[in-house]
């Protein structure tokens, strides 16, 4: 593990025990990177799947088991500032990081006939502009010439249509494009950018009728788990990965609607 020591990976939306971003922060302290994660619970309050207020404490402590340093901050990624918050937090407690991974996100249920200016914007301001700046600031500050990774969770939308969620499908598009765009633009840095499209995942938001209705859908016989996408992860910010960089993985377990 000797090329893992002191990196540092930042991961955003790590709110819940049953979501991607405890998954992600789990498998990499598992493998000895350090780990900064944010989290909003007033977000996962107004969601069906609600949250338990000291989950994220639970995680931390949980990563902390692993011998790594572990920090983190709730943080509000529709502020303006949060990305030079999120960065400078990181910098002064652990110096400069080496991974990001883009994984906080905003959903609402919404189809083009009753979708609004305000609900779109909700969906923006987090999907696509949160993940840019951070991004943009990510890669401005880092300085190691190589071993650089960017990782954003995106959910397939050029692989099918999602009626009645509009204004996601439209912002998490757009994280396609920005990550063909940004891996051509940081590649001289020695920054590897990636997506990765996880496809129906169980993460707590399923009920026992959709987990019925999706499964036969998956040729493995099972949805698709958080470790699922948390092991891919690991692989791409590994030195193995450093040729691949301007990808979308559909890593769906063959899922097919």
């Amino acid at each position: 593990m000797n090329h893992i020591k002191d990196k540092v990976a930042i991961i955003t939306g790590v709110s819940r025990q049953k979501g991607i971003g405890a998954a992600i922060a789990k498998q990499l302290a598992s493998c000895g990177y350090h780990i900064f994660f944010t989290y909003w619970t007033d977000y996962d309050k107004e969601m069906p799947w609600s949250i338990d207020v000291n989950e994220p404490v639970q995680i931390k402590e949980e990563l902390l088991q692993h011998g790594v340093n572990v920090g983190c901050m709730e943080l509000d990624l529709t502020e303006l500032d949060a990305p030079c918050q999120l960065l400078k937090n990181v910098t002064e407690q652990f110096g400069e990081p080496d991974i990001l991974i883009n994984n906080a996100a905003y959903s609402t249920n919404n189809d083009y006939s009753f979708i609004t200016a305000e609900e779109l914007d909700k969906h923006y301001v987090v999907n696509i502009r949160a993940t840019t700046m951070l991004s943009s600031l990510f890669a401005r500050g880092f300085t190691k010439k190589s071993g650089g990774r960017i990782v954003n969770l995106t959910s397939g939308q050029f692989q099918r249509p999602m009626p009645g969620e509009l204004a996601y499908a439209t912002t998490k598009g757009a994280i396609d494009a920005l990550t063909m765009t940004l891996a051509a633009e940081v590649a001289p840095l020695g920054i590897t950018v990636n997506a990765i499209n996880p496809g129906p995942t169980d993460t707590g938001w399923m009920t026992e009728e959709i987990k019925q209705h999706l499964t036969p859908m998956f040729p493995f016989g099972r949805i698709g788990e958080p470790s699922d996408v948390a092991k891919l992860i690991k692989f791409l910010v590994s030195d193995e990965a450093a040729w691949i960089t301007g990808q979308i993985i559909h890593s769906e377990g063959g899922f097919q609607r």
